[in-house]
């Protein structure tokens, strides 16, 4: 049994500037003891209440293709809503590669009470029994259909790993006291922090551990959070940036966000739109593959402030300068207006008009595994 204190977490040199400046705190911060935050840019404006609806999702059968011939890729499994398994390259001597689970919620209900709020119309794809050892757990908010207390303590608690959760400001106690679980093993960033993740993986010849280096930034989202009705903006949202620093393999989870504030009436292309996913992908020089929001957007005028619609996912997956991306944050639970269905649609006529190939901006079954 892995113990926790055999996964290492540093903070390295700061490659990006803080964003304090001669005492004065980051446009993102609403006070000076870092309990209030805001997203500072012209395209936010707070989003309405969502409606409902139902449909159905592709989906298959779990497998988490261990195809050994594949080794030296990465691969991410869609897990439902913005649930990504992530695997890295497996390192030469090692039986597999470092893993990563995003946003993981098992739940029936994305809610506080397990007897009310938005329920699943699709079963995830696999038991959360199922779910291999993981080595970090990150999270991009605390919205219940981000992050799942009963989930995370069933991760946190396999007899088979003991790994670490990354969160944005003003997380990590919560959850601390939520779980019954030492602070130690959160890891609580700001926009740009970074910290590098050192994971002994097992050998294949029952010799010695062998070691990954990982780093992971916690990057800027356009979005909000609270747990109740009391809390609103108290926690830090944010996106995250993935590298292997054995294979330079970059991953981007944009968790949730918006691109863009669009009122009724008014043109998509001329109100601003969010500069941060451009920032991003000039820091890292791009990005290999990116997991994008592409639903819960409708009704436009309330939604766009905070969700991604198939229009924004394109931009954003550009201004990244992404290689490839994959679809998130549809197909679970009824959260907005549109038909279930119309996301997957729309992305692909975006797409089309954008002439970004469908091989690039790609649409997983629940379950279906991609390697990059």
């Amino acid at each position: 049994m892995a113990s926790s204190s055999s996964i290492e977490v540093i903070e390295p040199p700061r490659r990006f500037p803080s964003g304090y400046a001669d005492g004065v705190r980051p446009s993102h911060h609403l006070n000076d003891n870092k309990t209030k935050f805001t997203n500072p840019w012209p395209s936010f404006r707070p989003p309405g209440v969502p409606g409902d609806v139902k449909s159905l999702v592709p989906n298959q059968t779990t497998t988490w293709d261990t195809d050994s011939s594949k080794e030296s890729s990465a691969k991410a499994t869609w897990l439902g809503h913005a649930c990504y398994l992530v695997e890295l390259p497996t390192p030469p001597g090692a039986t597999r590669g470092a893993r990563i689970i995003f946003d993981p919620v098992f739940s029936n209900r994305c809610s506080p009470f397990r007897w009310m709020g938005p329920a699943r119309y699709t079963d995830p794809p696999c038991k959360i029994e199922q779910v291999p050892a993981v080595d970090a757990i990150v999270l991009s908010h605390n919205h219940y259909d981000h992050t799942d207390v009963p989930t995370l303590r069933s991760l946190l608690t396999k007899p088979s790993s003991s790994p670490h959760v990354f969160v944005a400001l003003n997380n990590a106690a919560y959850l601390s006291n939520a779980l019954s679980t030492s602070l130690s093993r959160f890891h609580e960033l700001d926009w740009w922090d970074e910290r590098i993740l050192r994971v002994p993986l097992p050998s294949k010849t029952n010799g010695p551990a062998v070691n990954a280096e990982v780093r992971i930034s916690c990057t800027p989202s356009q979005h909000m959070s609270s747990r109740t009705a009391f809390d609103r903006g108290c926690a830090l949202w944010a996106s995250w940036v993935v590298e292997d620093l054995r294979s330079l393999k970059k991953l981007y989870f944009a968790g949730d966000t918006g691109y863009r504030t669009v009122h009724d009436g008014e043109d998509e292309d001329k109100v601003p739109f969010c500069p941060a996913f451009a920032e991003i992908g000039e820091r890292f020089r791009g990005i290999d593959v990116a997991l994008l929001p592409i639903g819960a957007y409708n009704p436009r005028a309330a939604m766009s402030p905070v969700h991604a619609s198939p229009a924004d996912a394109v931009r954003i997956f550009k201004d990244l300068r992404a290689k490839k991306a994959l679809a998130m944050h549809w197909g679970t639970w009824v959260l907005t207006l549109e038909p279930v269905l119309e996301p997957p649609a729309l992305l692909r006529k975006e797409c089309a008009k954008a002439a970004v190939e469908s091989d690039d901006f790609l649409i997983p079954a629940l379950g279906e595994t991609f390697f990059f």
